[in-house]
């Protein structure tokens, strides 16, 4: 029995029909409000060729789009990789049986996913310099709070990933001598990491959108660049909206398909290997053991 029969029932002849009409009704309807929102920009005149005219110039994608692309894209590969691992660390530190660790950690992951990521930026590129008297850094501010935002949710993925694993597992490596480190290392977290891709990947691409909050304390990233310069310049805001949301929606469908492949070649490479002339088959029965199992046979 498959997983989809347990979780629900498939749909009969009279439920399939239906899902039909249903989907081809939203499929019309979805049509006519792109129609409408079509005919309403039309009638303002947000479809003028001249409007668009400056993003067939080279010079508007080199000394805007382009670079704010850059930074949006160099912001939100450092916070995603400082994002792993504070979620990987207070994962640890949540699941430690000593309290003196997992409370701290606990306070930590909770406290930064209760507050805005707009005001850790806040707090971080203005309040900073009066604990350090000295300016900081529009790139760390923006990259901080990614990283504290956005470790603190991995932290918990991670967390929940690690308690789905089988408890016999770790009992297992518990028996043949490995210490908590290494079955942590070696056999929780990168099952953990595997079974919580989805998720994982959904977060990142959480973070690649959250890079825009770096236009309230001016980081020149694609919205500060590519929208409000474009903007100033040329007059057409909308239009340089549309052409924002058309790259982010291709850098997150970009990061969405490497995910997949990554998850595809994961479950491949996780599969156990086929029994061969010259394999172990762990777990067989030999039969001169009397019929009782458990012994391994090498054959």
């Amino acid at each position: 029995m498959t997983t989809d029969a347990v979780l629900y029932d498939h749909p009969g002849p009279r439920a399939k029909a239906r899902n039909r009409i249903l989907t081809v009704a939203f499929g019309v309807l979805l049509l006519a409000l792109l129609y409408w929102i079509y005919r309403k920009f039309d009638e303002k005149g947000q479809w003028a060729g001249a409007l668009w005219e400056p993003f067939t110039e080279s010079s508007t994608w080199t000394d805007y789009i382009l670079p704010g692309l850059w930074h949006t894209l160099e912001a939100a590969a450092v916070g995603a990789v400082l994002s792993l691992v504070f979620g990987v660390i207070f994962a640890v530190g949540r699941l430690s049986d000593h309290w003196w660790i997992r409370w701290p950690a606990g306070a930590v992951v909770e406290f930064f996913r209760a507050v805005p990521l707009l005001l850790m930026m806040f707090f971080i590129f203005f309040g900073v310099p009066y604990l350090t008297e000295e300016p900081m850094s529009i790139f760390w501010a923006v990259v901080i709070g990614l990283t504290l935002y956005n470790g603190s949710v991995l932290a918990e993925a991670f967390r929940a990933g690690v308690r789905a694993v089988p408890a016999g597992q770790s009992e297992a490596a518990y028996a043949i001598g490995m210490r908590k480190g290494q079955v942590m290392g070696h056999i929780l977290i990168p099952q953990a990491a595997r079974a919580m891709l989805p998720v994982i990947v959904s977060q990142l691409v959480v973070l690649v959108k959250d890079t825009a909050l770096g236009y309230i304390i001016s980081y020149n990233e694609l919205l500060q660049l590519g929208v409000n310069n474009v903007a100033a310049n040329f007059g057409n805001v909308v239009q340089a909206a549309i052409v924002a949301a058309v790259i982010y929606i291709i850098v997150n469908s970009i990061l969405t398909a490497f995910a997949g492949w990554l998850s595809r070649r994961t479950r491949r490479s996780g599969k156990a290997p086929r029994a061969t002339g010259r394999g172990v088959v762990m777990g067989a029965t030999d039969p001169g053991m009397g019929g009782g199992g458990g012994a391994t046979t090498t054959l």
